[in-house]
């Protein structure tokens, strides 16, 4: 007997034309996805979105970066230590220039550290109460100066810091997402800016040494540790007494009576 012939089965084995489809289409996901994931994997090696994410809080105000809270604290370290000296320009300073410095710095730094201390109050992050290991020794350096000496190093330490502070303020204006910290930091530029201008006008700022001193990254100050507003130990600003002063500075600020609240935006 004859054996039929038996026709193809469809849709059977690999090469059928389903299992051509679905191995294209297989390819076709592989290849899109793959790019993907690869890029996802290798974009951040180093983990800096990552931990910038993290370092990154929420407030009724806004987001609150580590760079936001790094400013906090630069701008009350900038009063703990510029007051001081601006009292001494007053007193020690041989000319109208100087001394006008000097007033500028007290009037400027008492204003703007009542206003960052409300900030920091209300946005829970903690400051200091004593200037740091840089700013006493240029507090020491301003305290043996005396005659044309002191003036010479009050416009020049003091306006080498303002320089390097302007930058930051800068900075911070244009990315902050805090409300707050970008009225903070309004206020800041306005008060630095003033100081820049009282200090060129005393004739004592040596710009070629500035330059080259600004050129040089100073060492960086370790940001605040994260803390969220809810879980903050808030530093609050005391109606009758000063902020105990650092056992190694006899400095300190006024106690900040009248913290207003924020400026508004409206003329």
């Amino acid at each position: 007997m004859r054996a039929r012939p038996r026709h193809p089965v469809q849709g059977r084995g690999m090469f059928s034309g389903t299992g051509v489809i679905i191995v294209g289409l297989t390819a076709t996901i592989a290849a899109l996805v793959f790019p993907i994931w690869s890029y996802a994997d290798r974009s951040d090696p180093t983990g800096t979105v990552n931990v910038l994410s993290a370092q990154t809080v929420s407030t009724r105000y806004g987001p609150l970066s580590a760079l936001d809270r790094d400013f906090i604290v630069k701008v009350r370290l900038a009063g703990l230590w510029e007051l001081p000296a601006g009292e001494m320009a007053e007193e020690k300073g041989t000319t109208a220039a100087v001394r006008t410095a000097g007033q500028h710095l007290v009037d400027g730094h008492a204003a703007l550290d009542a206003h960052v201390r409300s900030v920091a109050t209300q946005l829970g992050v903690p400051i200091p109460d004593g200037p740091n290991v840089q700013q006493q020794q240029w507090l020491a350096t301003l305290t043996a100066a005396q005659g044309q000496d002191f003036d010479r190093e009050f416009a020049n330490i003091v306006r080498l810091a303002h320089g390097r502070v302007f930058s930051v303020v800068a900075q911070v204006r244009a990315g902050t997402q805090n409300t707050l910290v970008r009225e903070l930091a309004d206020d800041a530029n306005t008060t630095v800016l003033d100081h820049i201008k009282v200090l060129e006008d005393t004739g004592y700022v040596d710009f070629s040494t500035l330059a080259r001193q600004l050129a040089v990254t100073p060492s960086p100050v370790a940001s605040p540790p994260v803390v969220a507003p809810r879980d903050a130990t808030p530093l609050l600003p005391s109606p009758t007494t000063s902020p105990t002063p650092s056992p190694s500075s006899p400095y300190t600020l006024p106690p900040a009576t009248t913290s207003p609240p924020p400026a508004s935006d409206s003329p």
